[in-house]
């Protein structure tokens, strides 16, 4: 049975919108985007970045995600080919409501409207780990349904007041357990966390 995996970077503050750029995302009036750059150039989260695109057996992505990388990696330059090459060879399964088959980038296929029920079913699957970058609808929908088994984060040391966050503001109760984490140069903190059942 292949994992779930959530790949994610994130502020202080529990936001995940727009790390990279401030087109990426400025849905909601979000002012910040482009905030994880600065924490780009250290070898800690280069080498953390390439092992779990390259650990993956397949990707799962939101609606957006998705066609912010089907845009740029298909034709990325000789210098990101590390980073492309999983992406663009390897299985990609999109949850949209919007977007039909069949879809443009190689590799890629529609979850349907059961989302949940269709991400249980490729977890039942033989084959290597689901990664999750972005998406942070799906990821919601994921976490409620239970089908996340592992989060990878880089948690930024940088708090931006606002904006789409990593975890529903739904009341749950989620205790997680810490397997690993190190710390970067920038003072970013990569640390893996695995769910852990609440007992009475």
């Amino acid at each position: 049975m292949r994992k779930v995996i959530v790949n994610e970077w994130m502020t202080l503050d529990g936001v995940v919108q727009a790390p990279s750029s401030p087109a990426e995302d400025p849905s909601g009036g979000f002012g910040h985007g482009g905030w994880h750059v600065r924490h780009t150039a250290d070898q800690h989260f280069q080498r953390w970045a390439i092992e779990n695109l390259t650990g993956a057996g397949g990707f799962l992505f939101g609606r957006r995600t998705y066609e912010i990388f089907a845009a740029h990696w298909p034709n990325a330059s000789p210098e990101e080919q590390v980073i492309a090459e999983p992406l663009n060879t390897r299985p990609k399964y999109v949850a949209s409501t919007t977007l039909a088959a069949p879809l443009a980038w190689r590799g890629s296929t529609l979850l349907g409207p059961d989302v949940a029920g269709a991400v249980a079913a490729l977890k039942r699957q033989e084959g290597g780990d689901l990664l999750v970058i972005g998406s942070t609808g799906l990821v919601h929908t994921l976490l409620a349904h239970r089908l996340v088994d592992e989060l990878r984060l880089m948690i930024d040391p940088v708090v931006v007041g606002g904006g789409k966050r990593l975890f529903p503001n739904d009341g749950a109760l989620r205790t997680l357990s810490l397997v690993n984490s190190t710390v970067t140069t920038t003072g970013a903190i990569i640390a893996t966390y695995v769910p852990r059942e609440e007992t009475a």
